[in-house]
């Protein structure tokens, strides 16, 4: 997110904040003074002081979310982090390099030292795109398909690592005979069960063609790198996080590992809305609080549109500045989830990413034919581990389909 916008929605949230500290106050102002006077609280008006109440916990958990994703921001700014596309054209290796003089060779960068900046919109004025089409009248930027926009990550832990693989030792079972002993009886036993698990570090990767004009235009191969390349590897990342079912070089992901869901009881009427809040008991009772749900924007969109008797919406408010959320917790949007599907869990206990090499961008002119059609092969790729820690801290299930209860 752009600075500008980032700061406009700290104020946007900022302003909200204001105006419903005010209500809240004129409330408590109606409340103490129809107590002090003896007279009875109308159902409206607590009504009305409970949302005010939700509504400004919700915003300050959001600004205050914000705040911390600026000081970020500013500090990576401070200590010089550049995109991955700007850190491959100010490398000492490619502005010392004639690229244009018929030069062999590679180049590596990799994003330890680079950001992965939001994805250019358009790029300069002199873009080449190939030597199969030169327009007379070339219009700047290019019109790209669209892009998803990628959740997941940033849900889990993430951590670094400098082996090929992750171990980890986890316990899967405890019978707890405690008990009350008199003096000078056998004291019970116990019994814990461990195991030892293993995430290995995989490789997500891919290539592309660039022609010689393309390497002519810097700002361009810029914006190419941090948007085609970087996106192909993310919207990998993101699905096999949530689906991948760890065979060969899949890594392990969330759901094929989260427990079904299993509601304890079937309330009258069951919606979506009543799933969701039972499936995040389902995790309180099994000790892993539920710090979130995944949804695909369909179902988001369905939920947020529901209506009572009266057509007045249940969830969703146009007008609230309050980002997605329901029964207390973020809903993340993803379009990796299977629509009909939801995931919820303790996101931030229950997984974590181990990142073993940062983006990589390796260009070379001597792959297959590329020097004699005037090519260059560009190849990006990751390395990392997935380790789902906490299996019994994610449920899954149909939002839709009724089940018999636990």
């Amino acid at each position: 997110m752009a600075d500008n916008e980032l700061a406009t929605k700290i104020g946007e949230l900022g302003n909200s904040l204001a105006a419903i500290k005010e209500t809240v106050g004129n409330l408590g102002s109606d409340l103490t003074a129809k107590v002090e006077q003896g007279a009875s609280v109308s159902q409206e008006l607590k009504d009305k002081t409970d949302k005010a109440l939700s509504e400004l916990g919700d915003v300050t958990t959001r600004l205050s979310d914000l705040e911390r994703r600026a000081a970020r921001e500013t500090e990576a700014v401070e200590r010089g982090f550049k995109s991955l596309g700007q850190a491959f054209i100010e490398s000492e290796k490619f502005r010392s390099t004639d690229v244009t003089g018929g030069w062999r060779g590679s180049i590596r960068v990799r994003s330890e030292n680079a950001a992965i900046t939001s994805y250019p919109a358009t790029v300069g004025s002199n873009t080449s795109v190939g030597t199969s089409l030169v327009p007379a009248d070339r219009q700047a930027g290019i019109v790209r398909l669209p892009m998803q926009k990628f959740t997941i990550r940033d849900l889990v832990a993430t951590g670094r690592t400098e082996s090929n693989s992750i171990e980890y030792t986890r316990q899967v079972s405890r019978t707890n005979n405690a008990a009350v002993v008199s003096e000078g009886e056998t004291k019970p036993y116990s019994d814990l069960t461990y195991e030892l698990e293993t995430a290995p570090v995989r490789t997500l990767a891919h290539l592309f063609k660039i022609s010689r004009q393309m390497m002519d235009d810097a700002p361009y191969m810029m914006s190419e790198i941090d948007a085609e390349g970087t996106y192909g590897l993310k919207y990998v990342e993101e699905m096999q996080i949530l689906k991948g079912d760890g065979t060969g070089q899949n890594l392990h992901g969330i759901i094929p590992q989260a427990t079904a869901f299993a509601p304890a009881f079937n309330p009258e009427g069951e919606t979506a809305i009543d799933r969701l809040r039972l499936a995040a008991l389902q995790t309180v009772l099994s000790l892993y609080p539920a710090s979130g749900f995944v949804l695909h924007p369909t179902d988001w969109a369905r939920i947020e549109t529901t209506k009572d008797n009266e057509g007045r919406y249940i969830v969703g408010n146009a007008l609230s500045p309050i980002g997605p959320r329901l029964w207390g917790l973020p809903v993340a949007e993803s379009m990796s989830m299977t629509p009909g599907t939801f995931l919820t869990g303790a996101f931030n206990i229950g997984a974590q990413i181990y990142d073993r090499m940062g983006v990589e961008v390796l260009l070379s002119t001597e792959n297959a034919d590329d020097f004699e059609k005037n090519l260059a092969s560009v190849r990006i790729e990751e390395r990392l581990a997935f380790a789902v820690k906490r299996p019994l801290a994610f449920v899954t299930g149909d939002i839709d389909t009724l089940t018999s209860a636990a």
